[in-house]
């Protein structure tokens, strides 16, 4: 099997099976954590995930493969003039190093919950904004998650905010040396 990491036990029964991590032959193998606590099968998530999405015409990924090239200024910029005519959403999902917030100008503001989910903070009438900063306790705390946790809170956004219907959705992603991109 292809989807068997290189570095697994000889008897492996491969990530995606039912007997990932558990199986006799992932004893002591150095995969056998990440195995063993994987989804296995389809995300029960997904329908309702996708039924939010779809109320968005355009999704927009903006990436790079390192860090410090202006990813964020170039999100908050789009956004700014996507909404001058259009309903704009964004998603900060750089999870460890949320800036938007303060690029945007909202660094103060509150998510609020409601019956519909979370509701994102309006920066103007046509443009909303999602980011783990808004949760934290003060600007300069630390966010020092890995992947089912980061994976979390991203899916969290997609799931559970209760986005306007969307010319665009935005999602400012962090260097790709990162795992939200999986």
């Amino acid at each position: 099997m292809s989807n068997i990491p290189a570095d697994a036990n000889e008897h492996c029964p491969g990530p995606e099976s039912a007997g990932a991590g558990k199986a006799a032959g992932c004893e002591g193998c150095p995969n056998q954590q990440i195995c063993s606590t994987q989804a296995s099968g389809p995300d029960p998530d997904l329908p309702l995930i996708t039924q939010r999405l779809d109320q968005t015409h355009h999704k927009l990924l903006i990436l790079s493969g390192k860090g410090g090239v202006g990813k964020s200024t170039f999100t908050a910029q789009l956004a700014f003039a996507l909404s001058q005519t259009h309903e704009v959403g964004v998603v900060d999902i750089d999870v460890c190093g949320p800036s938007l917030p303060k690029i945007m100008g909202v660094e103060r503001e509150d998510v609020h919950r409601s019956s519909n989910g979370w509701t994102p903070v309006f920066v103007s009438d046509s443009l909303s904004l999602m980011s783990i900063g808004f949760m934290l306790p003060d600007e300069d705390a630390a966010v020092i998650w890995r992947g089912p946790k980061k994976n979390g809170i991203i899916k969290q956004f997609l799931r559970d905010v209760d986005w306007p219907p969307l010319d665009f959705m935005l999602f400012d992603t962090p260097p790709g040396t990162s795992d939200e991109h999986l």
